[in-house]
């Protein structure tokens, strides 16, 4: 009976957006549509808001938006006072409304408002927040997902997407208010006459791109190079941006994926358009086999992170990892600044977890400082903001997570498709005057330290029991762990859970110092490695395998090893 009670007062009330009437109205018999719609309401998290489109409390809506911006508004007037917040938006449906409606209310609420006169990346976002001087941010994206999503992310006032404590607070406000009744609203065109709401002027994106082209390692490498690219946005935000900086840095020979270049919510040619799958890129490497060029580049909807392909040794072009472009990043980095005698004292880098331990091999050679954080690139902007309260800022080299997302420098907190883009044509002109290509690179660092493939796997448990059958096996893990995996012996468990790291043979225990989080890792001779994590919100689980081996052939056996091995101990099917 709530469910309907909920249904009928969203009929008499959400009246402003003719798409949502008519989509109620067209349910209206339909107990199971309806139940999907008011079943729950979204949950305000660390990644803010993301669902599907549509009318309800389970929705993405011009209200649920509202409500959401109601209690940012509250919990940054509680903390701060007077304020301000910036908000963009990508290129997803209703997410230039969205943006809007989100203004609105902070401008009802006496919150002043930068917003964009058209889609921005995520990092431009997290430029204007700090730029602005602002208190929060929010940025209307759901990044890779498919067409049918849109999200919500908020930052606060360091640029970084908002911690645990900050979005729990946030959420106790919102839970406070109802809806329709509770949340403040002002006109639009009257907030941009009085100046409560403002437009981003266009000189700012161009001190963005400034503080990009600040992280060239080898300012001019591109200009006498020849460079040859293909590029999509995938219908996304980073047409302009990246093209810009590409062309700044000399890259001039850049052919765009015509069909993936103008802003489309619909995203047409790629269903789910996340550059770590293969057929998100399959137009841009069908215009690759045309053009015949050194690379390709993709960048996500809201251009925060970007995935290359290469020219391989045969003509075709290989698709590189999140992991190998990340590895490859981080040696150009540091062998071009140490050759340069331009490392910092005690240089840093940083990197999630469940990102490859190829990493620590290039720190070592390097005389590194490398930081593991959790899943989140928000912990990698924590890392930065605890260097800069130090003042020691100028430590940090380049930050990475194996999904793609990149950061060299501290002028944003937040992954950047813009710098990464810039950096991989960078390098690829650096290694292509050596008379070699991206793949040779990657190849030779696998030579160097042994070929460590990186592979993730996700298993489902249906049903209601699904959730309670992850905490079993987690905890069945935690009474009972494994000497070994297939027939590598396990030297060292990391609890981030219980926060701690056991060496196996001493029993010796030390503190983890990051927060929280239900995932054991499973450290194996050969450096080889396990990673155990459950979802928090569906019921799947994931595990992250490193296997190290002579070539890929060999890594790929052990790889299979592991798996096989690792779900027979989970009691994984």
């Amino acid at each position: 009976m709530e469910i309907m009670k909920a249904y009928n007062e969203w009929c008499n009330n959400a009246v402003e957006d003719k798409d949502l009437t008519a989509e109620l109205e067209s349910i209206k018999n339909d107990e199971h549509e309806i139940y999907e719609r008011f079943y729950t309401s979204l949950q305000f998290g660390t990644a803010g808001l993301r669902g599907i489109i549509g009318a309800g409390t389970n929705r993405m809506n011009i209200y649920v938006v509202r409500q959401a911006t109601q209690g940012l508004a509250n919990y940054v007037i509680n903390k701060y006072g007077k304020c301000a917040v910036a908000i963009s938006h990508d290129s997803r449906i209703k997410a230039d409304l969205f943006m809007i409606e989100a203004a609105r209310v902070l401008a009802a609420n006496g919150i002043k408002v930068y917003i964009t006169k058209e889609l921005q990346p995520t990092p431009v976002l997290s430029y204007l927040v700090r730029y602005f001087k602002c208190q929060a941010g929010i940025m209307v994206t759901a990044s890779h997902n498919p067409a049918a999503y849109n999200g919500y992310k908020a930052y606060g006032e360091d640029g970084c997407q908002m911690t645990d404590v900050a979005a729990t607070a946030v959420y106790d406000e919102i839970c406070k208010l109802d809806i329709f009744n509770d949340v403040k609203i002002a006109d639009f065109d009257e907030s941009i006459k009085s100046g409560m709401i403002e437009y981003v002027d266009e000189s700012v994106y161009e001190t963005y791109l400034d503080k990009v082209m600040e992280q060239q390692v080898n300012p001019g490498i591109c200009k006498d190079a020849d460079l040859k690219v293909v590029y999509t946005p995938l219908n996304g935000a980073g047409n302009k941006l990246v093209r810009k900086i590409l062309e700044k840095i000399g890259v001039t020979d850049v052919t765009v994926v015509k069909e993936q270049e103008l802003p489309d919510g619909n995203f047409t040619t790629c269903p789910y358009p996340n550059p770590e799958i293969k057929e998100a890129l399959q137009k841009g490497l069908e215009l690759c086999e045309k053009e015949q060029p050194d690379l390709l580049l993709a960048t996500d909807p809201d251009a925060d992170r970007v995935g290359i392909a290469v020219k391989d040794y045969d003509g075709s072009y290989r698709l590189i990892s999140g992991n190998e472009d990340g590895v490859m990043l981080t040696n150009y980095i540091l062998s071009c600044k140490k050759a340069d005698n331009a490392l910092p004292e005690k240089p840093v880098v940083v990197k999630t977890i469940v990102t490859t331990k190829l990493i620590n091999k290039l720190c070592e050679k390097y005389g590194c400082e490398l930081k593991n954080v959790l899943t989140g690139f928000k912990y990698i902007g924590e890392i930065i903001l605890n260097l800069e309260r130090n003042h020691e800022e100028n430590r940090y080299l380049f930050g990475f997570e194996e999904s793609y997302g990149y950061l060299s420098g501290t002028y944003v907190r937040d992954k950047d498709a813009v710098v990464a883009s810039m950096l991989v044509c960078e390098m690829a002109a650096y290694y292509k005057k050596q008379g070699k290509s991206l793949a040779e690179v990657i190849d030779g660092l696998y030579d160097e330290f042994g070929y460590y493939l990186n592979k993730t796997y996700s298993f489902e448990f249906e049903g209601a029991a699904g959730m309670q059958k992850m905490a079993d096996i987690m905890s069945g893990l935690r009474d009972n762990t494994p000497e070994a995996v297939d027939k590598y012996k396990v030297v060292k468990i990391c609890d981030y859970l219980l926060k701690k790291e056991t060496d196996v043979e001493t029993g010796e225990s030390t503190d983890i110092t990051l927060p929280k989080s239900n995932v054991i890792s499973l450290n194996l001779e050969g450096d080889h490695s396990v990673i155990i994590r459950p979802s928090g919100t569906e019921p799947k689980i994931k595990l992250y395998i490193t296997s190290v081996g002579s070539d890929k052939e060999n890594a790929e056996a052990v790889c299979e090893a592991l798996v096989k091995s690792s779900k027979e101990i989970l009691g994984i099917e």
